[in-house]
């Protein structure tokens, strides 16, 4: 599928072209967006087809203008706009030749909009003449059901499709990650004897049993950049990597001389898929204890098949992406996932404000629609009336100073007594995205209304210079904030001297690396001393367990940290909530 859609674009240019001198118009303009697309100027790629999207009998390229209209749209996450030509190509042109092609990428966006059943249905449609063909769909299906957690929605999905073994390995998964007692076991055996599948693949409480060492080999699979590297005190390339390293250092110093042995194993991917691959034929890597890393998704997948047929666990320590772990019952995340994190803001919202009525704005990036739409699924569970939800992009932030903030009344001054949103209509905001062009319109739009609406968003917020801290204190803005720490807390204070006397200064950004990995391998490193290699089933069962900067974690069977820490400034201080 993927591979096709080049080979699409010259069909239509040497299959379809003809004589006819008013198509050579038509010609030319495609041809011009065929350039820009390979330029990788996607804007200018919309623009230049736009002329060949209307219908007209010197017209030969309509149909792959309006695919190809929808993929430019799709290479800049404009999905609502891909989405919409998608349909309407589906529409106005049904008997296409290359409607394969178009129910795989509307299935893509399905998926990345949470709405499964729309995808399965669209790959139904899709005619599976080839191997690769089948293995793509496989390989989409696999990717998006397993991040499926209700295990009665995929149950529904395989009375539907009770022959997709995809659909079965996820069903199967969901099931097998439930605690005990809470699994359907005769199900669970139903789909397991239905596809003939491994159950020891699919139930997570057959991992190995824990294996406890003197020294326990910790391997790091993160992108070093070793080449780029030099010895002046600039910032470096990837500095972000050598912070977090070298706050692990520092936790693995204090775990020795804890009796805590610890022996970290450092090795550079180069960021380079290539060169990870030869990392991992390596005879230590298939011996190590615990693999950190990979960073980035476009490693994941091949460190996802080592570290499961090896039995490794591997864990990312500043990933929120619930995709890494995959189908791999010994991946885990030691951040909350984006859709752990969007349930816990609609459960504070919940319990913290009167007004039930709320919000969501959301960017246009896939981790965004999925925040919004787990946040959407748990405030109506808890309570919370979702009156608004609105993906924006960087065309579309403007609206929502309309949307918030347009006057309808004036007092004798002329300033705005009342709003197009009535005050006090609303309670709360979720804001599920990073782009500044987005929350910095709420919050200056709500600045402007005066009311008593409390708006949630993410962390990463409060690294942006460009907002000044005290407005976040006066519209009592709160933060999900799993890498909160009390600055006055006698532990980092410790942490940060022991820094600054190794490297002179201490990184000023809220998002610290170094605070967070030395958090994460004093918690991993605690945890293979107490429960072993295969700690997660000991972690699991013990709820939540304090950490020494941060509140604390809690491993659930879905493998990400289940506590989310709520922050907002009071006094000017960033404190936690209660």
């Amino acid at each position: 599928m993927l591979q096709r859609f080049t080979s699409l674009l010259v069909l239509a240019l040497v299959g379809l072209s003809v004589v006819d001198s008013f198509a050579q118009d038509f010609k030319r303009q495609y041809k011009n967006a065929v350039d820009f697309f390979k330029e990788g100027k996607y804007n200018l790629a919309m623009e230049a087809i736009k002329p060949c999207l209307v219908y007209d009998k010197n017209n030969p390229y309509v149909e792959y203008a309006s695919f190809y209209y929808a993929q430019a749209a799709l290479k800049q996450n404009y999905n609502a706009v891909a989405k919409d030509m998608f349909l309407q190509i589906k529409k106005l042109y049904p008997e296409w030749d290359q409607m394969n092609e178009v129910n795989y990428w509307l299935a893509k966006i399905y998926f990345d909009q949470r709405e499964y059943f729309q995808a399965m249905r669209m790959l139904s449609m899709v005619k599976q003449d080839d191997a690769i063909e089948a293995e793509e769909i496989a390989r989409i299906k696999g990717t998006y059901l397993i991040n499926i957690t209700d295990a009665e929605v995929l149950r529904m999905m395989w009375e539907e499709y009770p022959q997709d073994v995809e659909v079965g390995k996820a069903l199967a998964r969901c099931i097998g990650r439930l605690p005990l007692m809470q699994q359907d076991k005769q199900l669970l055996d139903s789909v397991i004897n239905a596809f003939q599948l491994d159950r020891e693949r699919f139930v997570m409480n057959s991992a190995p049993k824990p294996v406890f060492k003197g020294t326990y080999n910790v391997s790091l699979l993160f992108p070093f950049l070793t080449a780029t590297l030099d010895p002046s005190p600039n910032k470096k390339q990837n500095q972000l990597i050598l912070d977090l390293y070298e706050g692990m250092r520092i936790a693995n110093d204090t775990l020795r001389k804890h009796a805590v042995n610890i022996k970290l194993l450092a090795y550079d991917t180069q960021r380079n898929p290539d060169v990870l691959k030869v990392l991992l034929e390596r005879d230590e890597l298939k011996n190590t204890d615990l693999i950190v890393g990979p960073l980035f998704p476009e490693e994941t997948r091949m460190v996802q098949e080592f570290s499961e047929k090896y039995q490794i666990n591997m864990i990312n320590p500043v990933s929120n992406n619930s995709e890494y772990t995959g189908q791999n019952p010994y991946a885990m995340l030691f951040q909350p996932s984006f859709e752990t994190m969007a349930m816990r803001s609609a459960e504070l919202l919940s319990a913290r404000t009167r007004n039930k009525n709320c919000m969501i704005f959301y960017g246009d990036a896939p981790k965004d629609s999925v925040m919004a739409a787990s946040f959407a699924q748990r405030a109506t569970e808890a309570g919370l009336k979702v009156v608004w939800s609105e993906e924006f992009r960087k065309e579309t932030a403007s609206r929502i100073i309309s949307i918030l903030s347009t006057p309808t009344e004036y007092d004798e001054q002329k300033n705005p007594i009342e709003f197009k949103l009535k005050l006090d209509s609303i309670g709360s905001i979720f804001v599920a995205s990073n782009n500044a062009l987005i929350y910095t319109k709420v919050i200056s739009s709500v600045d402007s209304r005066g009311d008593s609406i409390v708006i949630v968003g993410p962390e990463t917020w409060l690294d942006n210079p460009s907002v000044d801290l005290s407005k976040y204190e006066k519209l009592h803005v709160m933060f999900s904030a799993p890498n909160f720490t009390a600055l006055s807390q006698r532990l980092f204070i410790d942490f940060r001297r022991r820094f600054i006397q190794t490297h002179g200064s201490f990184p000023a950004e809220y998002m610290n690396y170094s605070k967070l990995g030395f958090e994460f391998m004093m918690f991993i490193g605690n945890a293979l001393h107490k429960y072993g290699v295969y700690f997660q089933e000991g972690l699991t069962k013990e709820g939540m367990l304090p950490g020494r900067l941060s509140k604390g974690y809690q491993l659930s069977p879905m493998r990400d940290n289940q506590h989310v820490t709520f922050a907002y400034f009071r006094n000017g201080e960033l404190v936690a909530v209660d």
